[in-house]
């Protein structure tokens, strides 16, 4: 009976030190509720004020989770310093700084996308809505968050690239300007005056409602002697949306095109020349003459 005694008495033992913590347990729910309930208001509260200012939605998250994180922190310390008196905040901080390491080595590609995103999202540079390019994804900034951001591609899929990818290495932006410029190469045949090819091909990119020619320069260079062709840089600037591209190239070239026909100047197509240094004699073929059939 001895065993059974042991064990009623250890029942009695628990039960009697839950009794005792049923205040103190009481007082530690009371005080994860009021962090609950504290947390609410200062999520509210912040915001309303965030609201006035000129904060990217996901940098006004940012601060709403930090503050939320902090909150939360502090109730749970308080909580456990009063369902467990014998410990103390610094106890609690220190077994923090243990664990944090701890989990920082076990979840280092999270942490470096969480500390990478809130660099990003301080940037300026880089914003919803601008084109970028990096690390051969190109598309649309659709949404900034805390471990990575979404880039819709212009073929309309959505890339999730993480910030740490974003942040180490370099990222273009190619609407950070309003306008952007342009160069095609465009080749005359040789026996083509070059001071009226170059007008020909300026006044056709002059005429084009895609080009901005009042207040950036259009500029027509004699590149090279190629082989069939000299070959002009026509340079010209316009929108700088990937699609505004595309669609003042497309109208630039066919202007230049047709200026060209007009003016009788040929665009050649590649050629070769062939030389030999002896002549080359030249022999008739012999021609094959059908004999007359004989009439039987």
């Amino acid at each position: 009976m001895e065993p059974v005694n042991l064990l009623i008495d250890q029942l009695h033992g628990i039960a009697r030190g839950a009794i005792t913590l049923v205040p103190s347990l009481t007082v530690a729910i009371i005080v994860i509720f009021l962090a609950w309930l504290v947390n609410k208001l200062a999520a509210a509260a912040l915001a309303r004020t965030l609201r006035r200012t000129r904060l990217r939605k996901s940098l006004q998250e940012l601060f709403t989770l930090l503050t939320s994180i902090a909150i939360w922190v502090i109730g749970i310390m308080i909580a456990a310093v009063i369902l467990f008196p014998g410990l103390t905040p610094a106890s609690i901080l220190a077994g923090l700084g243990i664990g944090s390491v701890a989990i920082g080595f076990a979840f280092k590609d999270v942490f470096e996308n969480f500390l990478a995103g809130i660099i990003i999202l301080f940037r300026r540079e880089m914003r919803i809505g601008d084109h970028v390019e990096c690390e051969g994804v190109e598309g649309v900034v659709a949404r900034i968050a805390i471990r990575e951001s979404h880039i819709r591609q212009t073929d309309g899929q959505l890339v999730i690239v993480p910030n740490s990818i974003l942040f180490k290495n370099p990222v273009t932006v190619r609407t950070d300007q309003e306008h952007r410029r342009v160069t095609v190469i465009c080749g005359v045949a040789y026996d083509v005056d070059v001071d009226e090819a170059r007008t020909v091909i300026t006044d056709a990119v002059r005429g084009c409602d895609t080009v901005i020619s009042d207040s950036k320069p259009i500029q027509i260079f004699a590149q090279e002697f190629a082989s069939s062709s000299i070959n002009f840089e026509v340079t010209w600037w316009t929108g700088s949306k990937p699609v505004e591209v595309r669609a003042s190239r497309d109208q630039v070239v066919a202007a230049v095109k047709r200026a060209l026909d007009d003016a009788g100047i040929e665009i050649p197509f590649p050629y070769r020349t062939l030389t030999f240094k002896e002549p080359l004699p030249l022999q008739r073929a012999p021609e094959n003459k059908e004999q007359p059939a004989d009439d039987d």
